[in-house]
């Protein structure tokens, strides 16, 4: 038998069993692709209504969110690689940072890894933009005059962050962290310094208030 038709049969038999491997994956993956968008689309609505203080609207997105980042694990059981990839990850991450705003914010407590059930990857690119998240609701809490609070938020960035700090791994293994990490540090200086130009105002003007009164 020719070689030519040794190749043929050996390797046709193996290109149309991964042909049909291929489409389906091709399927499953569109199908994720849609799916990730909604849950991309529902996290960034959860986490805008968390900053306008409309908590049960944004626990009601994230509540779906769950039910397809569920849906998500349950479609890709088989298809391990596109689970653990940037295809699902972003918007993983983006669940992940909602989810823990909410948490920190409305009910005052953290997610653990374990109860999010979610890869450490978006895990930690999620908890690492939630210090920018955290900014703006400290900036929220100084607009309304609660010093103390915001005060009890920056030290809740610092935590983070320094924890954040510890992994101290190349970017294939976590991508993105560092960047994250280095960002958070100059977020956290930038809020330190705010805070403190508050309270020193707002000191300042109490001391006025309290003269002004002394004097009438």
């Amino acid at each position: 038998m020719k070689l030519s038709s040794v190749v043929e049969r050996v390797l046709g038999r193996d290109i149309e069993f991964i042909d049909n491997l291929l489409s389906v994956k091709d399927s499953v993956r569109e199908e994720t692709i849609k799916i990730t968008r909604e849950i991309l689309r529902y996290s960034t609505e959860a986490v805008r209504l968390i900053h306008l203080e409309k908590y049960e609207e944004a626990w009601n997105n994230i509540l779906k969110a769950t039910e397809l980042v569920s849906t998500v694990k349950e479609k890709l059981r088989d298809h391990l690689d596109l689970y653990y990839s940037g295809l699902v990850y972003n918007s993983l991450s983006e669940y992940v940072e909602s989810y823990i705003t909410y948490k920190l914010i409305v009910e005052k407590t953290i997610p653990s890894y374990e109860e999010l059930q979610i890869p450490h990857v978006p895990f930690l690119q999620g908890l690492g933009d939630c210090i920018g998240e955290i900014r703006r609701h400290i900036l929220t809490l100084l607009s309304k005059g609660d010093i103390e609070e915001a005060a009890e938020y920056l030290e809740v960035m610092e935590t983070i962050y320094l924890l954040l700090r510890k992994l101290n791994y190349p970017d294939p293994l976590v991508p993105g962290l560092r960047h994250k990490v280095d960002v958070a540090r100059r977020l956290i200086d930038d809020t330190k310094n705010l805070l403190i130009n508050t309270r020193n105002a707002y000191m300042v003007t109490k001391k006025i208030k309290e003269l002004l009164d002394t004097g009438k």
